[in-house]
């Protein structure tokens, strides 16, 4: 599987902001309790507001729960939220809220935006979620996600006239963005390693 299959998901599995027919699609797979992911959340929501129906945002669920315990019930409440149309309040309620993702926390979340907290806890209690959230992670399993947030970004571009520029523009910005990145974990160790 390729990373532009990472696209091919069933339509009821996937959380979509924005229309398919977007010009930037972006795919990303992260988790509740991670700060990286609370970051990406962050910037993702600027994109949003800005880009409007040009950005298409799914997200998929990638809990990582040697790292972080609460990230597989935090995704579970999302998608109990979702099965009474509000997956997209709770993401947001739970990126917002990241320190706090106990029990406790999530079922006022829940209480919060108005959610029948006994269909709520009972999808909860009997795990009905479970599966199409190991969906998700089997599929960034197949697309070489290790860690979170990872996405992938499909242009839509008609044109060929300017096909070459485009392009390298892309790669250009990728690339000075993942030269920063190394910079920052050498850095990061480096200093880690001082005694």
């Amino acid at each position: 599987m390729s990373p532009i299959d990472t696209m091919s998901l069933p339509k009821d599995i996937d959380h979509t902001r924005g229309p398919l027919s977007a010009t930037l699609i972006m795919v990303t797979y992260g988790n509740y309790q991670c700060p990286q992911s609370g970051q990406a959340h962050q910037a993702i929501e600027r994109l949003r507001h800005s880009y409007g129906d040009q950005f298409c945002f799914i997200f998929r669920h990638f809990p990582r729960t040697d790292l972080h315990p609460q990230s597989q019930k935090a995704a579970v409440t999302a998608e109990a939220a979702g099965s009474q149309g509000k997956f997209w309040e709770m993401h947001d309620k739970l990126f917002e809220n990241q320190q706090a993702l106990d029990d406790a926390s999530l079922v006022e979340y829940a209480d919060e935006l108005d959610l029948d907290i006994g269909q709520f806890l009972q999808e909860i209690g009997t795990h009905s979620h479970i599966s199409s959230i190991q969906k998700n992670v089997e599929c960034a399993q197949q697309n070489g996600v290790h860690e979170t947030p990872t996405s992938f970004i499909s242009v839509r571009h008609s044109s060929t006239d300017d096909l070459e520029e485009v392009l390298h523009q892309i790669l250009s910005v990728i690339q000075e963005n993942s030269n920063g990145i190394a910079g920052a974990r050498e850095t990061d160790t480096t200093n880690r390693q001082k005694p």
